[in-house]
């Protein structure tokens, strides 16, 4: 494990991704969808919903648990409802396809609940919600995960019970004011940025995990090993409330389960959503919609700032302001990351030599 990085440019990185999901079985569209989508989640700072995860998806190519080349099957269409089944496709695509009709509906019917099962992994959530906001509308996403041993403990429990389960919550912006987008596991640090810590070899920050005799710990290893901790849920009993209806309306509402032990393990990574997508102009005016969010943000940032050099933010700008730095400087990823994802592209047929050229990188 390091805490040294190597730093790829994003276009350079998108090449390198797109590589190796064609040659895990995609073709030309779907690669570029899941390549595209990977390294916007880290040039947002969402490293563990980046490229970090292409020896994951991998793996689960090789067991027969992700299928490349299934896009979402339409389940039920009932108007202002849409169910769709994943197939265990890249959830990249068929979670941007799903959101499409969804959006497609709402712009007719005001407003659409669209409920998807059974897709391998969606990826950053946040990138649903970004095209929701393109269009002008406001979206709501509960996600719950399955297919594997739980990660997350209950509050007041000692063992994991359940997933990190994302939710977003998604508000068009205006001329002079951002979007709003806050895009957040409901555990007190995603999965993923427990791997990005194990493989830099650094400390989580405290309250994040419990060892597996349910003490509190700051070293991500303990989610590596056997028998395994657990993550916490964020913000105690209130985190845990969210992340249980993360799996009643995700799990239960869209019909793909939940990780009660009773539901199949085959040791993938599949996600559930539950998403509302709402046209804001079937109840106010543009007009009222973007002179009250210019108020309320201006008003919640100009709160003045504990810390002179850390200023009030709100939801989507810490992604900005790492989207502008990393699109300039290039996006890190640590050594231990960078091999995996090495040791990923060779499992499909990419040569070190052609992975390092794509990459834009000396051998």
């Amino acid at each position: 494990m390091s805490n040294e990085s190597v730093l790829v440019d994003a276009e350079h990185l998108r090449r390198l991704a797109d590589a190796i999901v064609r040659n895990g079985g995609s073709d030309e569209d779907e690669a570029a969808i899941v390549a595209d989508h990977l390294v916007r989640a880290n040039l947002a700072g969402h490293d563990s919903h980046g490229v970090g995860m292409l020896p994951t998806y991998v793996r689960l190519l090789g067991a027969g648990l992700l299928k490349p080349g299934d896009g979402p099957e339409l389940v039920t269409d009932e108007g202002a409802v849409l169910h769709f089944d994943g197939c265990r496709g890249y959830g990249q695509r068929v979670g941007k396809e799903a959101m499409e009709a969804a959006i497609a509906r709402c712009l007719e019917t005001g407003v659409v609940v669209m409920a998807l099962r059974n897709t391998s992994h969606l990826g950053r959530i946040g990138t649903y919600g970004e095209q929701s906001i393109a269009e002008g509308l406001v979206s709501i996403h509960f996600v719950n995960v399955t297919d594997h041993a739980p990660l997350v403990a209950p509050y007041r429990g000692t063992d994991a019970r359940f997933s990190t389960n994302p939710i977003c919550l998604a508000m068009p912006g205006t001329a002079t004011t951002e979007p709003t987008l806050l895009d957040m596991a409901t555990s007190k640090v995603a999965l993923g940025k427990v791997r990005v810590a194990y493989n830099k070899g650094v400390e989580l920050p405290p309250e994040s995990l419990i060892d597996t005799a349910g003490r509190a710990t700051n070293d991500p290893g303990v989610m590596f090993q056997q028998p395994r901790g657990a993550l916490l849920p964020i913000g105690g009993y209130k985190g845990y409330g969210l992340a249980l209806f993360c799996d009643l309306f995700a799990g239960i509402l869209s019909g793909g389960g939940t990780l009660q032990p009773e539901n199949e393990r085959r040791g993938g990574l599949l996600n559930q959503m539950l998403t509302i997508v709402l046209d804001p102009e079937r109840l106010v005016t543009r007009s009222w919609l973007e002179s009250q969010v210019d108020a309320l943000i201006a008003h919640v940032k100009a709160s003045p700032a504990a810390a002179p050099d850390e200023p009030v933010l709100v939801a989507g700008d810490p992604e900005r302001l790492t989207r502008s730095k990393r699109q300039r400087d290039g996006v890190p990823i640590d050594t231990t990351s960078w091999e995996e994802i090495l040791d990923a592209a060779e499992r499909v047929g990419l040569s070190t030599e052609q992975s390092l050229e794509l990459a834009g990188l000396q051998s």
